[in-house]
């Protein structure tokens, strides 16, 4: 089943953040009724489209005293707060073996942000948040489509 969450545009990074830190909220909710389980946040969007600055503004909320950085060379970045979020680059991985180097499956009771994952498709849970982002033709807009998919 897939829920809309929220579809909507936005015209820079601070209006991006701002959707992600509206998001953030629901995320503690969740995080509320799950019980040592990773709730997992999906994120697609081409180069430079503003996955991290989405990350950005969920962890401003979550993780208000961790600064945020692409983990594009870590791979995987962690931040603590009320909930930790372990915040992935699944852009060069491309096999389950890949995926268990980086120590992906030894992580719980945390929410995982991961990007690119369109590069692992094998490792998404049944349940999880969709998280697309795209540009708009001009360029500068971007569309935010949220969505909860469960099965």
């Amino acid at each position: 089943m897939i829920e809309l969450v929220k579809q909507t545009v936005t015209a820079s990074a601070i209006e991006t953040e701002a959707v992600a830190k509206e998001f953030a909220n629901i995320i503690r909710e969740d995080m509320k009724k799950i019980s040592g389980d990773n709730l997992f946040l999906a994120l697609y969007g081409d180069v430079g489209v503003g996955k991290t600055v989405f990350v950005r503004g969920l962890a401003s909320v979550i993780c208000p005293d961790d600064y945020v950085q692409s983990p594009t060379y870590a791979l995987v970045n962690e931040y603590k707060g009320e909930y930790r979020i372990c915040h992935y680059d699944m852009y060069r991985i491309t096999s389950e073996d890949d995926l268990e180097s980086t120590g992906f499956y030894d992580y719980k009771n945390c929410i995982i942000v991961a990007e690119w994952c369109e590069n692992i498709p094998f490792a998404i849970p049944d349940e999880y948040y969709r998280i697309e982002i795209s540009k708009i033709d001009d360029g500068c807009g971007r569309n935010i489509k949220i969505e909860k998919i469960t099965e």
